[in-house]
């Protein structure tokens, strides 16, 4: 289990992406009760941190939220062959599945984004196999195989029948994966367990990405946001009592062949890693404003993430650009810079 140290301003990486930020306890009044926690889920690792004034409702309510990330996890994760989307990846383009509510709400929910971004979301990219971003066992599909599976990657081609509660994919050979709307979904759950235990003070970090309710020592949640080509280093960091911080960047997975990286966020429309921005950050109080679009944004660019924040009331973030160039968006009022420069290299 990782350990905060008690320094002013420490960050705590989950798979170095984004952190919370410790505060000094001697700058707060009387401590409350705190239980930290931070267990392997859904390929990382997952963190919680909560304030209360009874330690064993703590622990109740984090191995509670554990349990429920863990069940919906199981159900969603395309690895698994028990779960159920592996069961909808069998039957493409011969039976419809009888999925349960969580599962439909996820997948209305990519519908969502899928429609809003003009398919640079789209959880089909599942379609693409042949890709492995481990280092060391690195792997690069053809263009033929590319070319083959292009045409199975199309959102539209998941058939959703929301009465009764069924999901089918319309062609032999497609697949689904959710790893990039699901995490947030089932860390929300997480979320609401706590609540559901009368836990007003937490912090949920999986991989990165960062859900707070309430304070922290009596001061809000500080939320490092790290510099995507420096290990260990911060752009700067957000403050918050209520809501999210999610990141994706080209950094998280990938490996370097020929002088290129290739990293695992995919492009839909060519098959190949995204070649926009390094990393895209959001903010907002509501997990549907936050969830599939840093990664719409990684696909469609910068200058459509910028207009993505503009027309959308309530989200803020920040885009490192493909040359490192750091913008933050009007609305980043809880963004604090780090002392260090945001120029990326």
């Amino acid at each position: 289990m990782p350990c905060l140290k008690r320094t002013p301003f420490v960050l705590l990486f989950a798979l170095a992406v984004v952190a919370m930020l410790s505060v000094n306890p001697a700058d707060a009044g009387a401590e409350p009760a705190e239980y930290t926690d931070a267990r392997p889920l859904m390929g990382t690792l997952v963190s919680v941190a909560v304030e209360g004034s009874r330690r064993d409702v703590l622990e109740r309510g984090v191995n509670d939220a554990y349990r429920e990330m863990a069940r919906l996890s199981d159900m969603m994760n395309h690895y698994n062959p028990d779960s159920v989307v592996s069961a909808i990846n069998r039957q493409a383009g011969k039976l419809p599945v009888e999925v349960p509510r969580e599962l439909m709400q996820v997948l209305l929910a990519a519908r969502r984004v899928s429609e809003r971004s003009d398919g640079a979301f789209d959880v089909t990219v599942g379609s693409l196999t042949g890709w492995r971003f481990n280092p060391e066992q690195p792997g690069i599909p053809s263009p033929e195989q590319i070319r083959r599976a292009l045409p199975l990657v199309n959102f539209r081609h998941v058939i959703l029948d929301e009465t009764g509660r069924t999901a089918m994919l319309a062609r032999s050979g497609m697949r689904i994966d959710l790893g990039g709307i699901a995490k947030l979904y089932i860390l929300d759950a997480g979320m609401r367990t706590l609540k559901r235990h009368g836990i007003a003070h937490a912090m949920i970090n999986g991989g990165g990405d960062v859900v707070v309710i309430g304070e922290h020592r009596g001061r809000p949640w500080r939320i490092g946001i790290r510099h995507p080509r420096r290990d260990d280093t911060l752009l700067g960091a957000v403050e918050l009592t209520h809501g999210w911080v999610v990141t994706s960047g080209d950094y998280e997975r990938y490996f370097f062949r020929d002088g290129k990286r290739y990293h695992h966020i995919l492009d839909p429309r060519t098959g190949y890693p995204t070649e926009g921005p390094q990393q895209v950050t959001l903010a907002a109080d509501d997990v549907a404003l936050v969830n599939g679009y840093s990664l719409a944004i990684m696909v469609r660019g910068e200058k459509w993430g910028r207009d993505l924040m503009a027309r959308t009331p309530g989200l803020s973030g920040l885009i490192v650009g493909h040359d490192g160039t750091v913008w933050v968006s009007p609305g980043m009022d809880k963004f604090r810079a780090a002392v260090s420069s945001p120029q990326a290299k």
